[in-house]
């Protein structure tokens, strides 16, 4: 039997976990949704969905994947057959968001060369480049395969030899790009409206949507309900405290995610552009605030951003792939590089799909959306959250409360204060606050269709799941 492979050490566990949860949700989603969904009252929202729901659910998940040393869908299949179907919805979901992450990911790659080779020179123009590019047949491709073979180099040297050596490279890297953009940002004349943007709460412009986007958000970018921190959980050992290690990551991804508005919002606000940009935010308008400072501090700056967000997007998409190979492993039995090879072969597949349907395949949809859209809406409004919630309930209703707070405990070897606490919401609160969140969601959510359909996946999955 295959001896199962572990982290070699908790620095790099925490950078490799922190990794997985800070990406393209921080840097890419967090500021589009928060001016979307007006600035500070979003992020208040958000905060509280991290910290109360989010870091709840990845203390359950590193708990569920540690006990039982298996990755997704054999944590759950070695406690109740019954509910395989959890672990396969988390796997399917990162599998499907491998269908377009590193299509973003490519982008920001790109984005590093066209900042050094005159991005910002034409500030008129870059939108149109933007609009361009993505809508081109050939040059995104390009640039996706080489964000994708970047995974498939790390995740094939195994966890401790790939996963976590390029964490302790890739993450202090990160923070630091973002810390230094952020102080550049703040000190332009006039950055003090995009503070307050960020800081003084609207809260008249709250909807349904805007909890349901701050949940959405929430899971996305903390990895949950996905599959990721259930597998890294798998490769940990018995003497870490879970729930201090999940204070740690959840704490980490939120710095990160409000470095990257302090990062962009003074500087927008500085230069008089409008904060609801939707996704074009940071390709579009980023672009052009680095391009207002001018001359070779515009490409230094603008060169330095898009480093840092394709860094955070490798993070992440490591952990997405990891998730998908630890299952061909954990499952399927295969070695760990036929896995990669076969996973990423599928996902660049999907990835081919979800970028030419911004451009030459625009035409033909799902439900009413691209392939890019589909797969963004099936994970980020349906799978992740869902998945979460059906977490929730399993750990606890199914999982014994005794073997819980056995693992969370290290069979008693530390305490955790607060246990009772979160027993309770995990069992009573989040399961519900979840059903609320999203049925409040859908409700103002124009794709009915697409609900329905994911919907009547899981349904399916919970019918044959078993059969895995």
């Amino acid at each position: 039997m295959q001896q199962r492979e572990n982290w070699g050490s908790r620095l790099g566990f925490l950078l490799a976990a922190a990794g997985s949860a800070v990406g393209l949700g921080n840097i890419w989603r967090f500021p589009y949704l928060t001016g979307e969904n007006g600035g500070s009252a979003f992020i208040v929202i958000y905060l509280v969905c991290v910290f109360v729901i989010g870091l709840s659910i990845m203390i359950a998940e590193f708990t569920v994947g540690r006990r039982s040393g298996l990755a997704a869908v054999g944590a759950y299949k070695s406690y109740s057959r019954n509910w395989t179907f959890v672990g396969v919805i988390g796997v399917l979901s990162g599998f499907l968001i491998m269908g377009f992450y590193p299509v973003v990911g490519g982008w920001a790659l790109a984005y590093i060369v066209k900042s050094i080779t005159g991005l910002t020179s034409a500030p008129d123009a870059i939108g149109d480049v933007f609009g361009g590019f993505i809508t081109n047949s050939f040059e995104p491709l390009l640039w996706m395969i080489a964000f994708l073979a970047v995974n498939v180099a790390i995740v094939a040297k195994g966890i401790a030899g790939g996963i976590e050596k390029a964490s302790k490279v890739l993450m202090p890297v990160l923070f630091f790009l973002l810390i230094f953009i952020g102080i550049r940002s703040v000190s332009l004349p006039g950055a003090d409206a995009g503070l307050s943007f960020l800081f003084s709460p609207d809260w008249s412009v709250v909807t349904g949507a805007t909890v349901l986007a701050a949940l959405g958000q929430a899971f996305f970018s903390l990895s949950l309900g996905m599959g990721c921190m259930i597998t890294y959980g798998s490769y940990l050992n018995k003497k870490q405290n879970l729930a201090k290690d999940a204070v740690i990551v959840t704490s980490l991804d939120t710095l990160c995610a409000i470095l990257a508005g302090i990062a962009i919002f003074p500087a927008l606000f500085a230069f008089g552009m409008e904060p609801a940009q939707g996704p074009g935010l940071v390709f579009v308008v980023v672009p052009s605030i680095f391009a207002a400072m001018g001359g070779g501090v515009g490409v230094f700056f603008s060169t330095l951003f898009f480093v840092a967000l394709a860094v955070a997007a490798l993070t992440s998409s490591v952990s997405l792939l990891e998730v998908v190979v630890a299952y061909l492993i954990d499952e399927k039995k295969m070695a760990r590089k036929k896995a990669v090879y076969l996973a990423s072969a599928v996902m660049a597949v999907l990835c081919v799909m979800a970028s030419l349907s911004l451009g030459v395949t625009s035409h033909i949809t799902v439900l009413g959306v691209g392939a890019f859209d589909f797969f963004d809406i099936l994970t980020d409004k349906i799978f992740l959250a869902i998945g979460g919630m059906f977490l929730a309930i399993f750990a606890g209703w199914v999982y014994k409360k005794e073997d819980l707070k056995a693992e969370l405990t290290n069979e008693g070897t530390i305490k955790m204060a607060l246990f009772e606490v979160w027993y309770a919401l995990i069992k009573y609160v989040i399961p519900v606050a979840i059903a609320v969140i999203a049925f409040m969601g859908v409700k103002s959510i124009a794709q009915t269709g697409l609900m329905i359909f994911g919907l009547a996946v899981i349904v399916v999955l919970a019918i044959f799941s078993k059969k895995l």
